[in-house]
């Protein structure tokens, strides 16, 4: 796994696990930027153009739904891929026709750190080979 030049925003209010999310991500090469709440999440995803949004459900300030909505808004034809992530739901990440909740992928907080790395990288693979 390696992922040069990729850069992944991970927007969440949990320092404990938005520091872990980076520190692996950074392990496998990536680029990281982060934010501790919607507001700050979409002015850093205006900043830095990241490739990836990693946000948390429930934060402070702005939550992860309408945070999700604001950056696809934001983006417009050049979306980054979104990721909402949660301890609401349980079981296993999946990914949806069509963004619900603001991101068509969903993801556990329960899923291992690793295992949200690898499933970031099939979704830059699949992005490339779509395009």
């Amino acid at each position: 796994m390696q992922s040069p030049g990729v850069k992944i925003l991970i927007i969440d209010d949990d320092a404990l696990f938005r520091n872990i999310l980076s520190d692996i991500f950074r392990e496998y090469n990536f680029t990281v930027v982060t934010a501790e709440n919607g507001l700050e999440g979409i002015k850093t995803f205006l900043a830095e153009a990241p490739d990836v949004a990693i946000v948390d459900l429930v934060m402070p300030k702005l939550g992860g739904v309408s945070t999700c909505l604001e950056i696809s808004r934001l983006a417009g034809n050049t979306p980054p891929i979104l990721i909402l992530l949660t301890s609401m739901f349980k079981g296993a990440p999946h990914e949806h026709e069509a963004p619900e909740m603001g991101a068509r992928v969903h993801i556990p907080k329960s899923t291992h750190p690793l295992d949200i790395v690898i499933i970031v990288e099939q979704l830059l693979d699949r992005k490339k080979y779509q395009q």
